[in-house]
C-alpha cells in the first residue's frame, strides 16, 4: 500500500520504533531495524519507492516456503538475519542462502522456481491479502484462528492460549 505511511498518524512510525525495541528488549530478543530496509522508502518524506526489489523478493520467497508448508521454519530463520541486528547488508553476500538452508531449503533453487513461475506466487500473495482483508485487521503480523485475529507480536501468547482452549496440544 504505498500510501500507507502517508496517510497514518506521524505518531505511528515513533510508536512502532519504541514498541518493537521494547517488546524486544522486554523478550530478550536481539533487535534492530534491518539494513537496509526491506521497504525502500524515503523516511523523510514517506515517499515509498515504486520499485521494491527486497520485500518483492522475500515475499515471494515467504508464499513458496508456504506452498511447501514450512512457512513458519522459513519466516523464523529469515527474520532473525533482517531484525536481529547480526547482520548489515542482509541483501548481500550468502545471508539470506544460509537463512534458507537453516529452513530446509535452497535459496538458488527458490528464486529459479519464482523466476520460472512468477503467476504462481502472485496468486498466493494475492488470496494472502484477501483473507487477511477479511480477518477484520490491516496491520502485520496477524494470525488468524476461527475467524478471530491477534494482531502483533506481543499477542502470540493469546493465539496460543486460545489455541490451547479449542484442544492444542504441544507436539
Amino acid at each position: 500500500m504505498p500510501g500507507f505511511f502517508k496517510k497514518a498518524s506521524p505518531n505511528f512510525i515513533r510508536y512502532v520504533v519504541l514498541d518493537s525495541t521494547r517488546v524486544a528488549e522486554h523478550e530478550g530478543i536481539p533487535f534492530r531495524f534491518p539494513r537496509p530496509n526491506p521497504i525502500v522508502q524515503d523516511l523523510t518524506t514517506l515517499e515509498v519507492a515504486a520499485e521494491q526489489p527486497y520485500i518483492h523478493r522475500l515475499t515471494r520467497l515467504g508464499a513458496m516456503a508456504q506452498l511447501e508448508g514450512r512457512s513458519l521454519e522459513f519466516t523464523y530463520a529469515i527474520a532473525r538475519v533482517l531484525w536481529d541486528g547480526s547482520v548489515s547488508e542482509w541483501n548481500e553476500g550468502n545471508h539470506l542462502a544460509r537463512a534458507a538452508e537453516q529452513a530446509g531449503f535452497d535459496l538458488a533453487a527458490m528464486d529459479a522456481a519464482i523466476t520460472a513461475d512468477p503467476d504462481r506466487y502472485e496468486q498466493v500473495i494475492a488470496e494472502n491479502e484477501k483473507d487477511h482483508a477479511a480477518s477484520g485487521h490491516w496491520g502485520v503480523p496477524t494470525f488468524v484462528f476461527e475467524n478471530e485475529p491477534f494482531f502483533g507480536q506481543d499477542r502470540i501468547d493469546l493465539l496460543v492460549w486460545r489455541m490451547q482452549g479449542k484442544g492444542l496440544t504441544k507436539r
